[in-house]
């Protein structure tokens, strides 16, 4: 997600190896364990996105999925309730997560919060995706994450490969002719990305649901973002210098972040949260600091440098455009000069916009930008708490009632 970018400070280089079909291992740290009051929660941070659910008693599938470009990507399915467990002609729902995170943020606030398990319990066949490059999706036919080359992607591969790999796959797998779509920050890009540039998908996504959409970003509140954002090419080109092609992968920052400095009796705490707050706006009220360290030890599940930067050019620009590879670059790749603005008008898929008044990330001026331009927006919703901030769409307490419980009475029509 956006809101972690400040920990690009934190490090240079730091690579977490895997490959999509290892076993994921996360030691236990006693220690951490003993931080938080309930350890049964506390062993959360310390799961994947299948354990916990599984855990919870839940029903959870793992399915791999192939894209043209020959990522190997990881989707989570649950494809049924714990207590609503009827299997039969199941809507089928595609939840896509933000920058730096995975599938795990849908599930790790515990049944009756996270959304996916809201999903559910509602009725809905729910396929969490998880975009190249993060924890579950570090796989390709021929490229490892070692090398360079695997790193060479920003969210418009995402948008261009690897949403409509998972669609498609959704589809063949359930046999149903369309699917509803939610995604959160990066999520929503990536869709704006696909919907663009293979409007052939439009015919395949029934509804779209778009917390915390982002694609003009030129409004952004934040002003460690804004310190960093005139840097972005500077700062690619420095990080591909000392070889680091992945960002802030799972791994040693959070377990200093998450098991150390941020769990709730640690005094280092309140570090942890207003570093968040001067990412994404300041909400203490809806903030579950117990749920802290399982947060962070999830999240950031690594990014390519070329997403950071992507979203560092938009914020210059002030515009909603393809990657800028300098100028003759562009006009190899692209015919021209300049990358190429997105054409917005051809997203054709009802869209719902559910934005926040404090969001510093995803401005509301932005999203009424993006409101004028997609043609097919059927409504902009703003979340009725004068607080309500980026990570407040997955993480609040209230989350449920203020935003999950509307988002299923729109998509129930959609069915």
């Amino acid at each position: 997600m956006l809101y972690l970018f400040f920990k690009i400070i934190l490090m240079t280089k730091l690579v977490h190896m895997c490959t999509c079909n290892e076993t994921r291992t996360y030691s236990r740290n006693e220690n951490f364990m003993n931080n938080i009051e309930d350890t049964s929660l506390a062993e959360d941070a310390l799961l994947d996105t299948f354990t916990i659910v599984r855990k919870y008693g839940y029903p959870c599938e793992i399915h791999r999925v192939y894209t043209e470009d020959n990522y190997i990507l990881e989707v989570h399915r649950i494809p049924y309730g714990k207590n609503n467990v009827s299997r039969g002609d199941r809507p089928v729902v595609l939840l896509q997560h933000g920058l730096l995170s995975s599938s795990a943020e849908w599930v790790i606030m515990t049944p009756g919060k996270g959304l996916a398990y809201v999903l559910a319990e509602a009725g809905y066949d729910v396929w969490m995706g998880n975009a190249r490059g993060n924890t579950y999706s570090r796989g390709h036919i021929s490229l490892k994450p070692s090398s360079s080359a695997f790193w060479k992607f920003s969210w418009h591969e995402i948008g261009f490969y690897d949403v409509p790999a998972i669609i498609d796959y959704v589809l063949k797998e359930t046999g149903v002719p369309k699917i509803q779509y939610v995604g959160f920050s990066q999520g929503t890009t990536a869709f704006w990305v696909m919907m663009s540039t293979r409007p052939e998908y439009n015919e395949k996504v029934s509804a779209m649901q778009a917390l915390a959409p982002v694609a003009f970003v030129g409004n952004i509140k934040s002003p460690l973002v804004r310190a960093l954002a005139p840097f972005t090419n500077s700062l690619e080109t420095i990080l591909g210098l000392i070889g680091a092609n992945e960002l802030l992968a799972n791994g040693v920052i959070n377990d200093i972040a998450g098991k150390t400095l941020c769990h709730e009796k640690a005094i280092t705490q309140i570090l942890c949260t207003n570093l968040l707050f001067l990412m994404c706006g300041y909400d203490e009220s809806q903030l579950n600091k117990t749920m802290l360290p399982i947060i962070l030890g999830h999240t950031p599940a690594g990014a390519s440098t070329r997403q950071m930067i992507h979203f560092g050019q938009l914020y210059k620009s002030n515009k909603f455009a393809n990657f800028d590879h300098g100028w003759l670059r562009n006009k190899y790749i692209y015919g021209t000069f300049k990358p190429p603005e997105y054409d917005l008008s051809a997203i054709r898929t009802p869209v719902f916009l559910h934005y926040g008044d404090n969001d510093w990330l995803s401005a509301p001026d932005d999203v009424d930008k993006l409101f004028h331009q997609v043609g097919s927006v059927v409504g902009k919703y703003r979340v009725p708490h004068d607080k309500f901030n980026h990570l407040d769409f997955i993480f609040a307490i209230d989350a449920r009632t203020l935003v999950y419980d509307r988002i299923i009475k729109i998509m129930s029509r959609f069915n």
